[in-house]
């Protein structure tokens, strides 16, 4: 399938031309039977081919070189249907090669010049002897080179379409890739600093009479801070210098979402999890991402509580949710709210999915996100 999509290379397009010269002038001076046996109308009907295996190297030269060997051509009668193929194909180049203004003057030349000498060159009406009227001739000379024109200028629009989307998404790649280590950074500095502002708080009020506990939570701290680092690193790769070698770690997927579940519940959370069908290696981050960011504010806004989160994929659809009985209120009054839910959201509409968050009736807060599996 790509190989269809690509474009030929130039050399194979000159010599696809060339081919299709060199049958042209064959079928014409070995198939029209009113041809003159002379060497000078059997050498204007391969001169006329010549422009045809040009056409690509010279466009404008070939097409208006087509046009005057043609004249010459139709004053012999040597051949009336070669001048207007031969036309036709020529200026398909032309039409894709230059600006569609310049193009046009050569169709309008082409179809006077092509137009005129058809009408010169044909029998008197009262003796057409089989050949249609000339105003069919004429119209579907025209038709023709107008056809091949208006083909030629398409692709031109098409490839100077593509040429700016491919220009318009080099432009944007970066501002996304920014966009996309900003998300990432912001996932994971808030996890770990909701975690360690819950474990600092805890060693700070059981430090001197439970130092055990206290101790305990001050390992938790300097493991989640450990873990944070190591994937602050692996972001920030793509930022280093061309040639440094990036960080192997692979990203976090659905196997670590236990020990989120565990952290949450050493910080007075408590996660029912639970994960049902298969999810493509490639979504499994972007399914961490957006567990792990609502089970932080869960943390940072709702603890102590009980929160349950799942992962479902049914009838080719990937589900995720997760629901607290927490209070409904994630924003105090009159605050702005962070990047928490906006990052959810940006990364559900990567997949073209369905993003809801928001208080439930009574008490509680869920978010629900949705998307096809291709």
């Amino acid at each position: 399938m790509n190989l269809l999509a690509r474009r030929p290379p130039p050399w194979l397009l000159i010599l696809a031309d060339t081919v299709v010269a060199v049958l042209l002038a064959l079928v014409s001076t070995a198939s029209w039977p009113e041809l003159p046996t002379n060497a000078v109308t059997v050498a204007l009907c391969w001169l006329l081919a010549v422009p045809v295996a040009v056409r690509r190297v010279w466009p404008e030269p070939a097409f208006y070189g087509a046009l005057l060997i043609g004249l010459a051509v139709l004053a012999v009668q040597a051949n009336r249907l070669l001048p207007t193929v031969v036309a036709a194909l020529a200026v398909y180049p032309v039409a894709t090669g230059l600006p569609v203004r310049r193009s046009a003057i050569a169709l309008v030349s082409g179809l006077l010049v092509t137009g005129g000498s058809l009408l010169v060159s044909m029998p008197d009406p009262q003796y057409l002897n089989g050949w249609p009227h000339p105003v069919l001739i004429l119209g579907t000379a025209w038709l023709v080179v107008g056809a091949s024109w208006s083909l030629g200028t398409t692709a031109r629009t098409r490839r100077e379409f593509a040429a700016r989307e491919a220009t318009r998404q080099a432009e944007q790649a970066p501002a996304d890739e920014r966009l996309r280590i900003a998300r990432e950074l912001h996932d994971v500095v808030a996890h770990s600093m909701s975690m360690i502002t819950v474990k600092a708080g805890v060693a700070a009020k059981v430090l001197d009479k439970h130092p055990e506990e206290g101790r305990e939570a001050l390992r938790a701290i300097e493991e989640i801070g450990r873990g944070s680092l190591v994937e602050m690193r692996q972001f920030l790769g793509v930022l280093r210098a061309p040639g440094s070698t990036p960080d192997s770690t692979p990203a976090p997927g659905l196997a670590d979402l236990p020990s989120l579940a565990h952290r949450a519940a050493e910080s007075g959370v408590r996660v029912d999890l639970s994960v049902d069908g298969v999810v493509p290696d490639s979504m499994a981050s972007a399914v961490y991402r957006i567990v792990q960011e609502a089970i932080t504010n869960v943390v940072r806004h709702a603890a102590p509580a009980h929160c349950t989160a799942s992962v479902s994929v049914v009838d080719g659809r990937l589900h995720i949710s997760v629901v607290d009985d927490g209070p409904g209120q994630r924003v105090p009054p009159g605050g702005s709210g962070g990047h928490g839910l906006v990052g959810m959201r940006e990364r559900t509409l990567l997949y073209g999915g369905t993003f809801e968050a928001g208080p439930l009736p009574g008490t509680g807060f869920g978010v629900h996100a949705s998307w096809e599996i291709p």
